[in-house]
């Protein structure tokens, strides 16, 4: 291996008699160094667009939440949630009554809206305040109960912070037929004057969520004491994963016990889908551009027919003269990758400190003023070991064909 090792470096920095080889090896190096620099640039935003939103729920969603497996209430009571409530690294446990109601404000409504009733922990549990982008977030004063909701449904509703007529939210009364006669006394209503507004950027959140007290909500659907979920904020974050199975084992098969991946599986595992698609089609470029190695090899086996006589006669085997070509395609394809890798390294970590590229040209037109991009080791590994693998695929090709005729 090291004789076509040494040969094989010796062919690649020659020059060649005919100059077209040397033309289509440097379009097969820019080709693949294009293409590298394009897997690294894009796998590290979409790196960076799962990071922004996962701060973007981080700011609503509890590091934990304890949901019941059956059922849609629970006991807070129970002895169990009482362990999981004490626990060392539990700071703060705030409980939650939320179902779907029709919200309406004067001659607006909005069927189905999620009213989500809290306590006063709310506001340790999560970065509310961080989001509201009118008012305040207060849940009451004295006999006053508050809402603060989402800017879809703020804007469905025609309403903002301060206005000073209330919303009247409906909610059908439980375990009670409808009365033909007069629908309107099947319905509880409640009401609640509007303290902030809220932006997530996610539709479910913005256009479609209220926060209210959970005596509100427990009046509104005539609850006494349950809850439909437990959040709970860490004292430590880096001990969430322990914290996580200790609950579990605590709680048992009759609850469920989410971190915030886990509470939004379904939009985290969707951008992990869009990453790898993405990935797999620029591989095929790539495929694409390394094609070109095939025709540079095949070039340079011709114009070496010559020489590979000579290396026989000199008691070169058949295979250490196919390794010869074989390891001159592999090398075209790892001199682009590692150019491509520092020069995509390069261009990330550069727009990761420095915000190169933006978003827009006014400031604070959008959530972020930049691109947000993370690198990654193991994603550049993946570009890396993606790069050599097709290049040797390209590579042995026209080695396996057209080196049986060299050596016949």
């Amino acid at each position: 291996m090291n004789f076509s090792f040494y040969i094989a470096r010796r062919y690649l920095f020659s020059k060649k008699s005919h100059n077209a080889i040397n033309v289509i090896s440097m379009v097969s190096v820019c080709g693949v160094v294009v293409a590298t620099i394009a897997l690294v640039c894009a796998l590290s935003v979409y790196n960076g667009f799962n990071d922004l939103v996962s701060g973007l729920f981080s700011n609503f969603d509890p590091e934990l939440k304890i949901t019941p497996r059956y059922g849609k209430v629970f006991d807070p009571s129970d002895e169990r949630i009482k362990q999981v409530r004490h626990l060392s690294n539990v700071a703060f446990a705030g409980e939650v009554l939320q179902d779907n109601a029709l919200v309406k404000y004067r001659e607006r409504q909005v069927v189905g809206v999620v009213v989500k009733g809290v306590d006063e922990s709310f506001h340790h549990l999560t970065n509310i305040d961080s989001v509201l982008i009118d008012g305040t977030f207060t849940l009451s004063e004295d006999v006053v109960n508050y809402a603060t909701m989402g800017i879809g449904l703020a804007s469905s509703l025609g309403i903002n912070a301060g206005f000073v007529s209330p919303l009247e939210i409906y909610a059908p009364k439980r375990e009670e037929k409808v009365n033909i006669s007069n629908p309107a006394s099947s319905f509880r209503v409640e009401y609640a004057y509007i303290a902030g507004v809220y932006r997530i950027n996610e539709q479910a959140y913005d256009e479609n969520y209220m926060i209210v007290p959970i005596d509100l909500v427990r009046s509104l659907f005539n609850y006494e004491k349950e809850i439909s979920a437990l959040e709970l904020k860490l004292k430590d974050s880096e001990l969430l994963p322990q914290t996580e199975k200790e609950i579990e084992e605590i709680l048992g098969d009759d609850f469920v016990v989410e971190n915030r991946f886990e509470q939004q599986e379904a939009s985290f595992r969707m951008m992990q889908i869009e990453k790898w698609v993405t990935f797999l089609i620029l591989c095929f470029i790539l495929a694409i551009a390394l094609f070109n190695i095939i025709g540079s090899l095949s070039m340079l086996m011709i114009e070496k027919k010559n020489d590979v006589c000579t290396l026989r006669n000199m008691g070169a085997s058949d295979t250490q003269i196919r390794n010869i070509f074989l390891l001159e395609g592999w090398m075209i394809s790892a001199f682009g990758a590692f150019i491509g890798i520092v020069i995509g390294v390069v261009l990330c970590l550069a727009q990761q400190y420095f915000g190169i590229i933006k978003l827009g040209d006014a400031s604070g037109a959008f959530i972020i003023d930049s691109y947000p991009v993370r690198l990654m080791l193991g994603d550049v590994l993946a570009v890396l070991v993606t790069v050599l693998v097709i290049g040797f695929l390209a590579a042995w090709y026209p080695v396996k064909y057209l080196g049986r005729r060299l050596t016949a």
